[in-house]
Parts: C-alpha cells; sequence; structure tokens
C-alpha cells in the first residue's frame, strides 16, 4: 500500500493529475489461484482494494508477463513492481536509451538513468545521451512544478 501512495504522489508531482496505476503479480501468472502461491489475495489485493478505497486509480495485481505490455499499449501510467528487477527489464527492454529511475518519497525529486552506472561504457565516449537528458529534464520538471 505505501508503494502505491508512494508512485501516485510521484506521479502527480511528474505532472500526472489522476494517475492510473497497475500492481505487478508477485507469482507466475499471478498465483494460479494459489496453485503458484498466495501472496496475491493474502496480500496484493487487499492493498489494492485499500488503494481504491483511498480514492487511488489502482489496479491489480496483475501478471507480470503481461502488465508492462498493458502499460506500453497506454493502459497505465505506472506500474509498482513486487522486487528491483521485475520492474528494471521491462523499462530497459522498452526504453534503455530514455528510461528515468526515479526515487520517490525524498523532498526532493532523484532521477537516474534507467540503464545506471554503464561501468562497460563508461569513458569509452560511446553512451548515448537520452536517458541521462530525460532524467534531468524529469528532475527540473518535478523541482519547478512545470
Amino acid at each position: 500500500m505505501r508503494a502505491v501512495r508512494l508512485i501516485d504522489r510521484a506521479q502527480r508531482a511528474a505532472g500526472w493529475p489522476r494517475p492510473r496505476i497497475a500492481v505487478a503479480a508477485l507469482n507466475p501468472h499471478g498465483g494460479e489461484q494459489g496453485l503458484f502461491g498466495d501472496e496475491e489475495p493474502r496480500v496484493i489485493e487487499p492493498a489494492v482494494d485499500q488503494a481504491r478505497d483511498e480514492g487511488l486509480d489502482a489496479r491489480g495485481p496483475i501478471p507480470a508477463d503481461t502488465v508492462f505490455v498493458r502499460a506500453r499499449a497506454g493502459e497505465f501510467d505506472a506500474v509498482v513492481t513486487m522486487y528491483h528487477d521485475q520492474g528494471q527489464i521491462a523499462m530497459k527492454l522498452l526504453g534503455f536509451e530514455r528510461g528515468v529511475t526515479l526515487a520517490a518519497g525524498l523532498p526532493f525529486p532523484v532521477t537516474t538513468p534507467a540503464h545506471g552506472t554503464a561501468h562497460d561504457i563508461a569513458a569509452k565516449g560511446v553512451p548515448h545521451p537520452g536517458a541521462m537528458i530525460a532524467a534531468l529534464k524529469l528532475a527540473a520538471q518535478m523541482a519547478t512544478g512545470a
């Protein structure tokens, strides 16, 4: 629930007046009604229900193998994932040269290029600046409210 609230606040600060938030499932195929785990009905669904009760536009849990396809198609503005790589893999595949990671919940915006440190290409003159430019623009937008 804290993650849904946090992403809602961060999205609003970035200019979305009412973000549509997807919440990814933890288990394959959303747990297959308990066959692959019970975290979806036991933990995730109650949090999504509580978010909706608080007026947030949250939906889920949605199986991780389809949630990003739906987000890319425009159905969602943000996706809450259950662990780091669940979200990072999708973001890097969908926009490695323009993706931005936002550290939300701080009193100031912290953004980084989604590709991370890129030690393998540092100081070689080959990095694409797109993700860094996008990270700087988002931080500026959030800091100024523009």
